[in-house]
C-alpha cells in the first residue's frame, strides 16, 4: 500500500518533465538554404489592439540585423506594398512567393502573427503581455526554414508578494497608472521581438553570414 503514493509521484514527475522538455529544432533546411537577407512582411494582428501589427514591426529589424542578416527596411517595404494598393497584412501574407521574389528578391521571407498584445487589468494585478509566432521560408522555393514563438510579460519583474493585501493593491494601482500613461505594450513588444528573432535563443534562428564572419575575426 505504501508503494502507491510513490508510484503516483513518479508518474507526476515524468509528466512534469515531459511538459518542460524541448525537442531540438531540425535546422537542416535552414543550413542548406543559408539565407543572407530577410524580407519581413507586416505582422498579422490576431488581437483587438489595432496598433499591434506596426508596433511590433518597428522592433524586428534590430535583433535580425544583430543576428547577422540583411533586413529589408520595413518602411520601404511598407511603402512598396502601399503603392501597389496593399495595406492589409492578412492580404499581404497571401501574396504568391513568386511575386514577392520578383519585387524584392529576398533570400528568405518571414511571416509573423501576433496572438497577444495589450494589458489585462485585475483587482490586484495587471499584466501587459505580447506573444508572437514567426515563420521563415526560403524566398525562392517556399521551403520552411524555421518557425518559433516567444512571449514577454510585464509581470516577469514584478514582485507583488510583499506588503500583504494592501501592498498588492497599491502595486497594482501604480502599474495600472503606468500602463495607462505610457505605451507599455510597445515596450513589451520589444522584449518579445528580441526573444523571438535573436540568434542564440533556444530553438531560435541560426546566426547569419555577417555574424558568423564577425565571430571568426
Amino acid at each position: 500500500m505504501k508503494t502507491f503514493p510513490i508510484l503516483v509521484l513518479v508518474l507526476l514527475g515524468s509528466l512534469l518533465t515531459g511538459c518542460v522538455s524541448t525537442t531540438p529544432y531540425d535546422y537542416s533546411a535552414f543550413k542548406a538554404s543559408d539565407p543572407r537577407s530577410i524580407l519581413v512582411l507586416p505582422p498579422v494582428n490576431q488581437t483587438l489592439d489595432v496598433a499591434a501589427s506596426y508596433s511590433f514591426l518597428t522592433h524586428v529589424s534590430m535583433p535580425l540585423a544583430e543576428s547577422g542578416y540583411y533586413v529589408f527596411p520595413v518602411g520601404v517595404v511598407e511603402e512598396t506594398f502601399r503603392e501597389n494598393g496593399l495595406t492589409d497584412p492578412d492580404e499581404i501574407h497571401t501574396l504568391p512567393l513568386e511575386r514577392l521574389n520578383e519585387v524584392f528578391g529576398a533570400d528568405s521571407v518571414m511571416y509573423i502573427k501576433i496572438t497577444q498584445y495589450g494589458t489585462s487589468y485585475q483587482l490586484i494585478a495587471s499584466d501587459t503581455r505580447v506573444t508572437a509566432d514567426a515563420t521563415l521560408v526560403d524566398g525562392r522555393t517556399g521551403d520552411l526554414l524555421w518557425k518559433g514563438q516567444a512571449t514577454a510579460s510585464s509581470t516577469e519583474q514584478s514582485n507583488n508578494n510583499g506588503g500583504g493585501l494592501v501592498g498588492m493593491l497599491v502595486v497594482a494601482l501604480v502599474e495600472q497608472v503606468i500602463n495607462s500613461t505610457t505605451d507599455r505594450s510597445y515596450q513589451i513588444a520589444g522584449l518579445t521581438s528580441g526573444r523571438l528573432l535573436s540568434s542564440g535563443m533556444p530553438n531560435g534562428i541560426l546566426p547569419g553570414h555577417r555574424l558568423r564572419e564577425r565571430q571568426r575575426q
